[in-house]
C-alpha cells in the first residue's frame, strides 16, 4: 500500500520534471548559462502585452476643461437624456443623448478634439469607450461630470446645441 501512495504522489511531480529538464535539452549550443528551467520560470511570469495600450479613457477635471475650452479646440458633447439636459448644460456643448451616440456618425474632420460629459460620469465613459474603439485613439470625459463642474462653481448654461 505504501508503494502505490509514494507512486500516485510522485506521478504530478513527474510531468513538471520532465519539462523542467526538457528546458535544458537543446540542439544546439547557445552558450546561455541560465539555469536549468528558467525559461519556465520567466514564461509564467512574463505579460502577454509588454507594451500597454493607451487607456481607451482620459478624465479630465472640471479646471482641466474650462481651461480646454478657452483654448477654443473643444467638441463638447453631452450624452445625457433630453430632460436632463434641459434643467441646464455646459456652454457651447452640443447634445447627443447616450442612446443615439454613434461614433460612426460623427464628423470628427473639424480638428477639434471631442470630450463627453454627463451627470456623473458613468455615461460619457460608456460613449467614450464606443468612441475610442472605433477611432483607435483614447478619448477624453469630464470626471465626475456636469455634477462635478457645478461643484467648481463653473458656469451652466440654460440652453444647448442639440446635434442627431
Amino acid at each position: 500500500m505504501i508503494p502505490s501512495r509514494l507512486t500516485f504522489r510522485l506521478l504530478p511531480v513527474v510531468p513538471i520534471a520532465l519539462g523542467l529538464a526538457a528546458c535544458g535539452v537543446s540542439d544546439h549550443d547557445d552558450s546561455s548559462s541560465a539555469p536549468l528551467g528558467v525559461e519556465l520560470a520567466t514564461a509564467a511570469n512574463a505579460q502577454p502585452d509588454a507594451i500597454a495600450a493607451p487607456a481607451p479613457l482620459i478624465d479630465l477635471s472640471p479646471a482641466e476643461l474650462a481651461a480646454r475650452m478657452a483654448g477654443g479646440n473643444v467638441r463638447l458633447i453631452d450624452v445625457r437624456t433630453d430632460a436632463e439636459v434641459a434643467e441646464g448644460a455646459i456652454p457651447g456643448a452640443e447634445h447627443i443623448a447616450l442612446d443615439q451616440f454613434d461614433p460612426a456618425k460623427l464628423d470628427l474632420s473639424d480638428g477639434r478634439e471631442v470630450v463627453l460629459y454627463c451627470r456623473t460620469g458613468r455615461r460619457s465613459a460608456i460613449a467614450g469607450e464606443r468612441l475610442a474603439a472605433a477611432t483607435g485613439k483614447p478619448v477624453e470625459h469630464l470626471a465626475g461630470g456636469i455634477i462635478a463642474w457645478e461643484e467648481a462653481q463653473q458656469p451652466i448654461a440654460p440652453r444647448y446645441t442639440k446635434s442627431h
